[in-house]
């Protein structure tokens, strides 16, 4: 059973709140607060002392008011922020009082944008003051930077200016002073005065208090839209126009024990590479970024999976030069209070750029033995970003990828080269338009993905070009408290017939099954034919909702027409279904004697396939309930009725899939201490009998305000009676159109452990250790089969249907089953396909920003991983090898420099 939940969106988000557009002054209960830049007459030294006079003429923002917990209240601790600014930067003073002084305040140093578990203050500008972006300047009394982009609905964590700021606590509690280059920021031009969208947050963290300048309550859509006003802004061009940010690395790898008949395997490499980043300020608002062969190494290694399913493994993007100003490339995500099973309409998906070379199967079809590259090597990539006066933003990438090779070695001992990844163009675009003052932006993108096949082996596996277009829209009304969402993408595929029909029998469709109501091949392709050359389709999203409020609720649909299919740059898991969900959400935000917070949600989705097949329907009911000891605990409940199922014969007819309860909770005690316990335990029941359930606890602990340990082992346990094995083709197995589809009951044990230890030198010097202990274990038995289409009854072989005898076959266990007995079908064999898999990731990264912009990395990663025929979990035994087995280590070294001119 796939599980994904999208918890309420409130449950996400930060104390920033929503940065949804919508029309400025008319939905401010009071007129919006301003406060007045003054322009420099001397020089600020940063130190963190307000000791220039400016910190003491200047006007100031004051008369901050509580988010929480006493929505609305006066803060308990006064907070004056003060704005100034040169022709080259704008200036921040900040004074946070308390009465205890210098005991009240409480601080942690970690590395820039962690988690701030302190007192901080946060400065919020909308340059543009087009009420829907945002960039973010956080500190804590530490000294330790955060910095975020946000535009739209989507907030960019690894967007990393260069900017500035000393902190300092004294007696009557602390104070921040910064200094944010305008080349750093993104504004309208013009000769006259102008006006920014500002906000302030402060957090008092001993008493998990909130402060906000511009207020607005917690059951209100905040954002940008709600910001207040800072005036008196009368900047010239910036003079610092353009940066430039070049590395070197050098590694070395020590691989595992290589095969001896390798002629490629080597025990030890080196290897190094140079290129460079570099960025023009094309005007104050238009960026343009280049890259020259990007670094582009993962300080975070992906987790260890084991995947089951016919489906790929969705990963998140970590590298700098795609995860910084990924919000001007999409088109619009999913929103949902509380929704399951459903992918958004995915547009763009960075790692396909640069990914493991696709025709790999092209050398092994060749030789025996292969030196394959670990990557596609990108040559080039250069995107502009940025907003126009006249309201339109503007994203625009073009990456080029190299052709790649594998070197081969033949049977006679010779070597040739064999092309593994044709030479390949990325393009993405977008643009939008804000209209009504930013109370709606309609958006519009489109993307393309063209090769170069140069061989016949490149052009029976991989598309000549790919291309989507589409339009999406939010649209605010009844003073921003209701919203529109919607989206719909065209996608057209074009490449070799072989290529064609690979996609069409592809899991994200199966066009294959003999029991599909076949449509036409006509604008839109909905039919099998091995004879197609190119496939295109739609997909769509719609959302209204009520965003603002003490009842919220929400109706959507998710459409994607079966040939839908823009995988080549986008992450699609599934076309061939519409979706439907609706919920309703009470929330009571005003703390009484027992509760600070509480939330309910109620709500149900359904699916159906073009066919008209139901394949989903659910009920769910979640709360969320803040006590007064500042603690969270949350829980759901689902409800999935017996349903038919177009996927889980992989191609063959449709099945029923059994209905489920599912429910889950989650604790987690008051953030604030120096040790915090969580857990998040699952348990669910099938009508076939079959359970699974989770237990899991995270540990997080402070021991000093530079460190923190954290340590979450989980355990699963998952019973299916229907995991899919193989199929065979049997004449005599007429309702499934003369294939046997062979299933097996599994049941399967995970043990993790996911550890992190942090400790933080100065804000600008950490070291990072993780590692994850990872072993699963998956046991087949009872062989079966549906006993017919459309039905959930199976019959298992030698009980209910025909016989089953068990051989050792060279350690290995060999099933030789007899489907029918005496009857006509032939037998067939399947070998024990039980096995434990043991992984050990882990890396150790010191991170020192040297100077601004310009860092050194020293990272240590180790990878190992065995496979283990056996179906059961030992851990006796598991554990040891998780130490034993053989194992990657990579030592690397990584130098950049910042140059601004």
């Amino acid at each position: 059973m796939r599980r994904r939940s999208c918890l309420p969106i409130w449950a996400l988000i930060p104390l920033a709140a929503s940065p949804s557009a919508a029309v400025a002054q008319s939905i401010h209960p009071v007129p919006a607060p301003e406060v007045r830049a003054v322009r420099l007459t001397s020089p600020v030294v940063l130190d963190g002392v307000l000791d220039e006079a400016v910190w003491t003429s200047a006007p100031s923002a004051r008369d901050f008011r509580q988010y929480q917990p006493e929505e609305g209240a006066p803060t308990s601790q006064a907070t004056v922020v003060r704005f100034a600014y040169d022709d080259v930067a704008m200036y921040v003073g900040a004074r946070m009082f308390d009465d205890l002084g210098r005991a009240g305040v409480e601080t942690r140093l970690l590395r820039r944008d962690g988690v701030f578990s302190s007192d901080f203050i946060e400065v919020q500008f909308d340059p543009y003051h087009d009420h829907i972006g945002r960039l973010s300047f956080m500190v804590n009394p530490s000294g330790v930077r955060g910095d975020a982009n946000g535009l739209g609905g989507s907030q960019d964590a690894g967007w990393d200016p260069v900017w500035e700021v000393r902190t300092r606590v004294d007696s009557l509690g602390w104070t921040a002073e910064m200094r944010i280059p305008f080349s750093q920021l993104r504004y309208s031009e013009g000769d006259s005065a102008q006006t920014w969208g500002l906000q302030v947050w402060r957090r008092v963290h001993r008493l998990n208090e909130a402060q906000m300048w511009a207020f607005w309550g917690r059951t209100a859509t905040g954002g940008p839209s709600r910001f207040g006003h800072l005036t008196g802004l009368d900047i010239r061009a910036s003079p610092q126009r353009a940066e430039v940010l070049p590395y070197v690395v050098g590694l070395s790898t020590q691989n595992p024990a290589p095969d001896p008949n390798d002629p490629f395997a080597d025990g030890h490499e080196f290897g190094g590479r140079i290129g460079a980043d570099a960025r023009v300020l094309l005007t104050s608002n238009l960026t343009l970024n280049f890259t020259a062969n990007p670094d582009f190494g993962q300080v975070e290694v992906d987790p260890a999976v084991v995947n089951l399913s016919a489906f790929e493994t969705f990963f998140q993007e970590r590298r700098p030069f795609f995860v910084e100003g990924s919000g001007y490339f999409g088109l619009g995500g999913l929103n949902c209070y509380f929704c399951s099973n459903v992918s958004s309409l995915s547009t763009f998906y960075s790692r396909r750029i640069g990914r493991a070379p696709q025709a790999t199967g092209a050398a092994f079809d060749t030789g025996t033995y292969a030196d394959l590259p670990d990557n596609t090597t990108i040559l080039g990539a250069a995107k502009l970003t940025g907003r126009t006066a006249g309201g339109w933003s503007i994203g625009v990438l073009d990456a080029v990828t190299r052709r790649e090779r594998a070197t081969v070695a033949l049977a006679d001992g010779s070597r040739i080269a064999v092309p593994v990844e044709p030479f390949t163009n990325y393009f993405v675009g977008r643009v939008a338009k804000d209209l009504r003052d930013g109370a709606a932006v309609v958006r519009g993108m489109a993307t393309s993905v063209a090769r170069r096949l140069d061989t016949p082996a490149l052009r029976t596996r991989l598309s000549q070009h790919s291309e989507t277009i589409g339009l999406g829209t939010d649209w605010w009304f009844g003073q921003r408290e209701y919203r529109l969402m919607a989206q719909v993408v065209g996608s057209q595929v074009v490449g070799d017939s072989t290529v064609m029909l690979d996609l069409q029998r592809s899991s994200a469709r199966y066009f294959q099954r003999p029991d599909r109501q076949h449509g036409g091949n006509g604008l839109l392709t909905d039919s099998l034919d091995p004879s197609l050359t190119s496939m295109r389709g739609l997909g769509a999203y719609a959302r209204i909702a009520r965003e603002s409020g003490s009842v919220l609720w929400e109706l959507s649909t998710n459409v994607r027409t079966p040939g839908f299919e823009n995988n080549d740059i986008a992450f699609l898991s599934r076309a061939d279904y519409w979706w439907m969900s609706g919920n309703i959400f009470p929330q009571f935000t005003k703390p009484t004697s027992w509760y600070r917070s509480l939330f309910f949600i109620a709500g149900g989705q359904q699916q159906y396939n073009f066919d008209g097949d139901l394949t989903d329907r659910q009920v769910q009911l979640f709360a969320s309930w803040e006590p007064l000891n500042f603690w969270n605990i949350n829980a759901f409940w689902i409800h999935r009725w017996t349903v038919l199922d177009d996927r889980m014969t992989r191609g063959g007819p449709v099945v029923k899939r059994p209905g489920v309860d599912f429910f889950q909770m989650s604790v987690a005690t008051d953030s604030r201490k120096p040790v915090v316990l969580s857990t998040t335990p699952s348990v669910g029941r099938t009508v076939e009998g079959t359970t699974f359930w989770s237990a899991d606890l995270g540990v997080v602990w402070k021991p000093a305000s530079n460190v923190q340990v954290t340590v979450a082992p989980g355990y699963n346990y998952s019973e299916s009676a229907a995991q899919y094995v193989t199929s065979i083709r049997d004449s005599t197995a007429r309702a499934f159109f003369g294939q046997r589809y062979v299933f097996a009951g599994i049941t399967q044990r995970t043990v993790s452990m996911n550890t992190r230890l942090n400790i933080t030198f100065t804000p600008d010097l950490s070291l990072e250790l993780f590692a994850q202990p990872f072993i699963s274990s998956v046991d087949y038995r009872n062989f079966k089969e549906f006993s017919a289409p459309r039905e959930l009854t199976k019959l298992v072989y030698g009980s209910d249907v025909g016989t089953v005898t068990t051989a050792d076959a060279g350690g290995t266990t060999q099933f030789s089953i007899d489907p029918d007995g005496a009857g006509p079908a032939q037998s067939f064999d399947i070998a024990d396909p039980s096995f434990t898999f043991r992984s050990l990731r882990g890396n150790a990264v010191l991170r020192w920003e040297y100077r601004p912009g310009s860092t050194l990395f020293f990272v240590w990663t180790r990878a190992s991983s065995s496979r283990l025929g056996a179906g059961d979990l030992d851990l006796g035994r598991d554990a040891g090898a998780l130490f034993r087995g053989p194992a990657q280590n990579i030592f690397l070294v990584k130098a950049n420099y910042w140059f601004g001119f």
